[in-house]
Order: structure tokens, then C-alpha cells, then sequence
């Protein structure tokens, strides 16, 4: 029978070194709340549920983690006493009698499930308490984990420990799974006799042993176990979660020119065989198709860029974008909530906004869907096969129909037919010698005026 397992996250904190008006597990990672990492990591663990540990913010912070479809309950820690303290604000769920209990924190969101699994391996095999630690070249100011045939005898804080002591680069990342049957007897047992008076979770270790139950350590990268206080690290964090996000892609298949210059988004999805250019934005909600090539400098943000498709360079599109197969979307165009069917160029200097337009038409340069009358958006709707002229404006709601010839510098407010061609243009009219006259005129002025002083 598989084993029954409650995470609890530990998210109370006050977050006085972000210097932030919101609590720090809400601040994104990737377009996404950091906690939401969080969370999202522990239902690959296979838990059953999530006891969040909240304090401020604590209904913003809830709403955050509810995630992946997994049952989060939030326990409300009014004081701040440690980290022991904190695990027991989650009493009730944990005294329902899990198998097993992992304890993570909310500011480190780069864990993923593999240590997690690798600890309720742990006490599958018979520990009560398995330690989640990471090796690092910079161990110091980290707590060390002490292991003597293959058991943890205990985690060393720096200022307690030897010399030789002080070399262990094995660390401990705060991170632990717990026997379920024995949780709540195990916590109940920390002590606050230390300088701060306050109750640690580390103490678990010594508690466990001198009960003689079984510690051991398991081993997590070390980016994995980064964790965030500030602004500087959230930076660090966005960085390495990137390089991380970047390098699974490159691997599935998708070619990146300039990889340290592309940001993804967390539910960002590149399809094999697509090309990504340098300097290009990715914000949440992006699907791209394998094949599509997406040029420098451009952002996209809840769109859809189907097989073959091209975008930029210096390019935008905005929620609801649907780009067809082979379609383009040229420099300097913007698309907002419009799709652009199989085949359709929109070169450049372009604005498609509310619009549907039609398999193989061309819109030409400086057209504008004209969809918001200053109150409500109206749509624009283009055949198929259809010639849009450079510098026109459609204002919406209007239908051009399949294969219709708009003419340059129009402004269509009606309905086009199919196949009809349509001027909306003042008739051009030629003055001759009037812009001597007219240039003469403004000279004139000029000097009048200098003159006078």
C-alpha cells in the first residue's frame, strides 16, 4: 500500500529583508509566486495534502498555493518561536496520522521532487528522521552534517563547531522528512533552552537518537536548496531558475542563439525545432510550436504561435495572439486578442487588436484596427486572400471581405464585399506654384518677427 504523506510548508515569516509591502513567498519567480513553486515540487512527491504554515498575508499567501490540484490547508502561526514552533502550528493536520511528513520552507523555490522522494525513501527504509542536505564549496555559516556509519550524529552549527568540524562541506539545507506515528511526540520534545529561546527543528536530530531512532541525510544540488531574503537573491534565484528552464529546453530540441538573453515564464512551452532569437520575453500563458521562429527583441505574453510561423523582430504580442501556421508577424506590430490565420502577413508597423484575419491576406504597413470607440472594444474581421494597403484604418466593427482590395491611406468605416476594392481617401488635388507661394509666405513671417526683436 502506498504510503500516506503531508507536506508542511512553512511560509509565516515576516519577511523584514525584502523590505516589501507583501510577504516574500508571493514575490514571482518566473512570473509565478514563489510559493507556487513550492507547492508545485510537493505534489510531485507524491503527498496527500499540504498543511501551509501562514502569518502575514496569510489569505494572499493561501490563494498562491493552491496549485496543482492539491489540498492545501492553511494553520495560522501567530508567534514567531522558531522553526520547531512553527511545524507545530500544523498540529491538527499532523496529528490525522500520515505516514510520513516533509517539511519544506516557502522562500526556496528552486526544490524539486527528487530529494523530497529520496527522504520518504528514508523513512520507508526505517529512519525517523532523514535530513535533505547539499554539498557546496562555500560551507560556511551553514549548519554541517555530521554522519558516522552512514547515520547523521548530529548537524553543527558554525559557532559550534571544530576546526576539523569546519571543513565538512556536506550542509544542511533545513529541509527533513519525519516519521508520521512518532511526529507529534518528536516535536512535542524540543526545547527553547538557547540564547534566542526559541525552538528548533534541528533539534529533532539529537531528540530522535537519544530515543534510539534511526537519522540519516540525503542529497540535494545545491541550487535546488537556494533560498531567498532579499532582493539580491531573489535576482540570483530568478537567474538560476533560467539557466535551468533554458537548459531543458535547449535539450528537448528548441535552438536558442543567445540563451542567457531569452526569459521564460514557468508554463512557457517551445516545441522542437523552434528557433529563438536573442533578447525575446516570454510572459505567462505562451505556447510555442515546433518550427516557429521567433525574432530579437520581441515579447509575448499569453499568446499562441502555431508551426512555421515567424514573430519580430521588435515584436508584441498580448493575450489572446493566435498566430496560423506559416503566418507572420512582422517588426514593430503588435497583436491583441486577434488571430492570425495560416499563411496571413502582418509585415510591419501594424496594430491588430479584436480581429480575426483570413488565411494568405496581407496587411500592409501602418494599418490600424481602430477596436476601441473610448468605451467598448469592437472586432475587426478580414477574409481570406484579402489585401489590406499600407497606412490604412479599419474602424471597427467592420467585415473586409475574402480577397478585397483595400487602397492605401483608406479610413473603411463600412462593410467591404468580397471581392470589391475600396477607397475611404480624400481626392488628391495638385495647387501649382503654391508652395513657393506658401514657403515665401512663412519667410516673410520669420522675418517680420526677427526683426521686431
Amino acid at each position: 500500500m502506498e504510503r500516506t504523506c503531508l507536506a508542511v510548508i512553512l511560509a509565516a515569516g515576516d519577511s523584514t529583508r525584502m523590505k516589501s509591502s507583501k510577504s516574500k513567498v508571493l514575490h514571482p519567480v518566473a512570473n509565478r509566486p514563489m510559493i507556487a513553486h513550492v507547492v508545485d515540487a510537493v505534489s510531485k512527491a507524491s503527498i496527500s495534502s499540504v498543511a501551509l504554515v501562514v502569518g502575514r498575508d496569510a489569505d494572499e499567501v493561501a490563494k498562491a498555493a493552491s496549485v496543482s490540484g492539491v489540498a492545501v490547508e492553511a494553520h495560522l502561526q501567530k508567534e514567531r518561536l522558531g522553526t520547531g514552533h512553527a511545524v507545530l502550528a500544523a498540529r491538527q493536520a499532523i496529528a490525522r496520522g500520515y505516514d510520513d511528513i516533509l517539511v519544506t520552507y516557502g522562500d526556496v523555490p528552486l526544490q524539486t521532487d527528487g530529494p523530497l522522494k529520496a527522504a520518504r525513501q528514508g523513512l520507508a527504509d526505517g529512519s525517523d528522521i532523514v535530513v535533505i542536505g547539499f554539498h557546496t564549496d562555500k560551507p560556511t555559516g551553514y549548519g554541517r552534517l555530521l554522519v558516522k556509519d552512514g547515520e547523521l550524529i548530529a548537524i553543527r552549527e558554525e559557532k559550534d563547531a571544530t576546526d576539523a568540524e569546519r571543513t565538512v562541506n556536506w550542509c544542511n539545507s533545513g529541509l527533513m522528512a519525519i516519521n508520521g506515528r512518532k511526529a507529534l511526540d518528536l516535536l512535542s520534545r524540543i526545547g527553547n533552552s538557547n540564547a534566542k529561546g526559541e525552538y528548533y527543528l534541528t533539534d529533532l536530530v539529537e531528540i530522535a537518537r537519544s530515543l534510539g531512532g534511526r537519522v540519516t541525510a540525503v542529497d540535494a544540488p545545491e541550487v535546488e536548496m537556494t533560498g531567498c531574503n532579499n532582493r539580491a537573491e531573489l535576482a540570483n534565484i530568478e537567474r538560476l531558475w533560467q539557466e535551468r528552464r533554458r537548459h531543458e529546453l535547449m535539450l528537448s530540441g528548441v535552438s536558442m542563439i543567445a540563451p542567457e538573453t531569452v526569459f521564460l515564464s514557468h508554463d512557457t512551452v517551445i516545441g522542437q525545432d523552434a528557433l529563438i532569437e536573442p533578447n525575446v520575453i516570454f510572459g505567462p500563458g505562451v505556447t510555442i510550436d515546433s518550427g516557429a521562429v521567433i525574432h530579437a527583441f520581441s515579447h509575448i505574453e499569453g499568446a499562441h504561435v502555431s508551426a512555421g510561423a515567424t514573430v519580430g523582430p521588435f515584436a508584441r504580442l498580448r493575450p489572446g495572439a493566435d498566430l496560423g501556421e506559416g503566418s507572420k508577424v512582422g517588426n514593430f506590430c503588435e497583436v491583441k486578442n486577434g488571430k492570425i490565420a495560416e499563411g496571413a502577413k502582418v509585415n510591419h508597423l501594424t496594430y491588430i487588436g479584436d480581429a480575426v484575419v483570413g488565411a494568405h491576406t496581407n496587411i500592409g504597413a501602418g494599418t490600424i484596427t481602430c477596436n476601441y470607440d473610448g468605451v467598448n472594444k469592437h472586432e475587426t474581421r478580414i477574409g481570406a486572400n484579402a489585401f489590406i494597403g499600407s497606412n490604412s484604418s479599419l474602424v471597427a466593427p467592420v467585415r473586409i471581405g475574402d480577397g478585397a482590395y483595400i487602397a492605401s491611406g483608406s479610413v473603411i468605416t463600412d462593410d467591404v464585399p468580397d471581392e470589391a476594392l475600396a477607397f475611404g481617401r480624400a481626392r488628391q488635388e495638385i495647387k501649382p506654384e503654391r508652395a513657393k507661394v506658401l514657403r515665401e509666405r512663412a519667410l516673410a513671417i520669420k522675418a517680420q518677427k526677427k526683426a521686431k526683436g
